[in-house]
């Protein structure tokens, strides 16, 4: 018998849940809470360090790092151990945390976070493969729905914690206080039984990974160029774009030969399942555009408080998880799959408008409702994207389903997050040159930076920022918008 059937027989019950669940959990809670803990952080981190226009790399940076590191830990997961693997992130997790704290400028935070992302990548891939590898199949429905519990905690937790950490100890503490949680995760792991690696040649695309890397980078880059709104910046921007296109097209010559893809062509081939993961990125590029600048539209349009930011961002974080959740619910008792989506997305942007056009003149009490109704409305995506998916994929592809579903969703995240930025400060560009240099100090210093203006240029300003913000927002409702009309187009309606 192998060490994978011996784990839960040796284990039933309530041994096995209290040997494995908490070993599995906290590398969830991590991988989640990190996606929200810093949000609440990026006005002050901007406020200390400048380089305002940046502060979205230290998103996109870790998202993309996440997506590529991903399929790597699954893959050497199955030849080399799963147990081991996650010892491995969990440790660049660990030396990633005490990387962010220690940074002093964006530059060197942006670096670290692209070890967080190579370290986090793995954590909730080898988390989701140890449940199967250490949980029996009648068990493993009801650790699908600890794993939910988990994720709702950590999307409450996240912004409330990372707000009220960053105004009382200064946002290095949104590193530092999960370092505690890893070294504990890294304890609990010994926990678990190692299982014996599948052994034989390692398939991975490793020309794949890297000639998606230089495709992204360079995307990435040029839209941050694009941001400049200024002549000089073309012919750069021009050979970054070349340079993607380039990488491109020798990623989709290499993908279609691989043993092993790292993107699956051939499924992606079906209409019905491209649009599906279209559906995916462009609800992801969404929702994580708006966590990502909701936070410094706060702080710099309404004057928030750190510690007041991350309450008001909590309806955002907590109810898309909410969303998902009722959605997952409605499918179960329906059947219905992408009519949901296909009016919760429409929801969702017509709620963005709102929020574009009014969300200065809001309360507090009114943008919470706001936010709650625009996160239950963009949680109902995922579900739908992970069913309908599997259904088209079958038994066969469902790895590389699942697989390309985590990969369109974080890639749209890490291009939504890059659009909405250059939009940001592309528009403040043109409206006013001199306000667009000063908005960096105008994160740091707030209003106080306004102090040389005569009453009415400083008005004129603050009307500005506005206008720009109005922008950023209204491009994330073209994105949700993009989502709906992707789910019409879906033909699987109900199962």
């Amino acid at each position: 018998m192998t060490p994978q059937a011996e784990t839960p027989a040796e284990a039933p019950g309530g041994r096995l849940f209290l040997r494995v669940f908490p070993s599995i959990m906290l590398p969830m809670f991590l991988a989640s809470v990190d996606a929200t803990i810093v949000a609440a952080a990026l006005p002050a981190i901007a406020a200390e360090m400048g380089e305002v226009e940046r502060v979205s790399w230290i998103v996109v940076a870790f998202l993309v790092a996440a997506t590529i590191a991903a399929p790597v830990y699954g893959k050497l997961g199955d030849a080399i151990g799963r147990r081991r693997m996650l010892l491995v992130a969990l440790g660049m997790n660990l030396t990633a945390y005490l990387m962010c704290a220690a940074a002093t400028s964006v530059t060197m935070l942006i670096f670290a976070r692209i070890l967080h992302g190579l370290g986090a990548g793995g954590l909730m891939t080898l988390a989701h493969a140890l449940i199967g590898e250490s949980v029996p199949p009648r068990e493993r429905g009801r650790y699908q729905g600890y794993n939910a519990s988990v994720y709702v905690s950590a999307s409450m937790f996240g912004p409330v914690a990372g707000g009220w950490l960053t105004q009382h100890w200064g946002w290095q503490s949104v590193f530092l206080v999960n370092i505690p949680l890893c070294l504990l995760a890294i304890a609990l792991a010994f926990r678990l039984k190692p299982a014996a690696p599948t052994g034989g040649k390692l398939h991975f695309d490793f020309l794949g990974a890297g000639l998606f890397a230089l495709f992204i980078a360079p995307a990435l880059l040029a839209l941050e160029q694009a941001r400049r709104f200024e002549l000089a910046a073309l012919p750069l921007t021009a050979f970054l774009l070349a340079v993607a296109a380039l990488a491109l097209v020798l990623l989709l010559r290499q993908e279609r030969r691989a043993t092993s893809p790292l993107l699956p062509v051939q499924l992606l081939k079906q209409s019905a399942v491209w649009r599906t993961d279209a559906l995916a990125g462009a609800s992801g590029a969404a929702i994580v555009a708006l966590i990502t600048f909701l936070p410094i539209y706060l702080s710099v349009v309404r004057g928030v408080a750190p510690g007041e930011i991350g309450l008001l961002m909590l309806p955002l974080t907590a109810l898309t998880a909410v969303g998902s959740l009722l959605t997952g619910q409605t499918i179960a008792r329906t059947g219905y799959t992408a009519i949901v989506p296909s009016i919760g997305q429409g929801i969702c942007a017509c709620l963005v408008v709102v929020l574009a056009l009014t969300g200065h003149a809001l309360t507090n009490t009114q943008l919470s409702f706001l936010l709650g109704g625009i996160a239950l409305s963009s949680g109902t995506a995922m579900p739908v994207v992970q069913v309908t998916l599997q259904l088209l994929a079958g038994p066969k592809q469902l790895g590389a389903a699942s697989a390309s579903v985590q990969f369109s969703r974080s890639i749209g995240a890490a291009m939504g997050t890059a659009i909405v930025s250059a939009v940001l400060f592309a528009t403040l560009a043109a409206m006013d040159g001199e306000v667009a240099a000063l908005f960096g100090r105008i994160v740091q210093e707030g209003r106080a930076a306004l102090a040389g203006f005569t009453p009415a240029r400083a008005a004129e300003a603050e009307a500005e920022i506005r206008e720009a913000f109005r922008a950023a927002f209204l491009t994330v409702a073209a994105l949700s918008a993009l989502a709906s009309a992707l789910a019409w187009s879906i033909p699987l309606r109900r199962i």
